[in-house]
């Protein structure tokens, strides 16, 4: 707002403008604190989802190197000791741990939770690329949330400003009619 006198004409028009910039002040603060508590759950959710893809894209890595092996040493026609299993430690709670062994040979598919307690199977690869396409997503969501508060955060700073200005006419204005005698002077307080 360049020039108050746009918007407010008169000193009746002042605190219906000030009330109409406050009401959007208050909208804007309040999409603000739901953008951010979005994009926090986003962030809170990042690191188990790059786990859980690590995860799938290790057991993925294991399986092919141990399937090679095993071709490999038909080939040659023998056998390698403990080649054949993994033993892993793996989180059931955030204090509850759990050891798992596992054949990645044997391995095709990984169980997920989709959340409201549902788990799906899915082969490897189809794991891998849910995973990942949910970790883009959330990262552009992330994204999308840092630019909407930014657009946010100047709406609201150019409408305190806004505010201001029309405060400092609204003063200005008392002044000047008070110095021509429209306008009572106010009386002192007394104490």
């Amino acid at each position: 707002m360049n020039n108050v006198s746009d918007y407010v004409k008169t000193l009746d028009d002042v605190e219906s403008t000030l009330t109409r910039f406050q009401e959007m002040v208050s909208k804007y603060t309040f999409m603000q604190q739901n953008v951010e508590r979005r994009k926090l759950g986003l962030e809170e959710k990042l690191p188990e989802m790059k786990n859980t893809l690590d995860t799938v894209k290790f057991l993925k890595r294991k399986r092919n190197q141990v399937l090679k092996q095993k071709q490999d040493d038909e080939e040659l026609d023998k056998k390698r000791k403990g080649s054949d299993t993994l033993e892993t430690t793996f989180s059931l709670q955030d204090t509850l741990y759990a050891k798992a062994v596992i054949k990645p040979a044997e391995l095709d598919e990984v169980y997920l939770w989709l959340g409201a307690n549902v788990m799906v199977a899915y082969p490897l690869d189809e794991a891998e690329e849910l995973l990942q396409g949910k970790l883009d997503k959330a990262k552009e969501s992330i994204k999308i949330a840092e630019e909407d508060l930014d657009f946010l955060r100047i709406q609201i700073t150019t409408l305190e400003v806004a505010t201001a200005r029309v405060h400092n006419w609204d003063v200005g204005e008392k002044r000047r009619l008070r110095a021509e005698g429209k306008v009572p002077q106010p009386e002192p307080e007394k104490d």
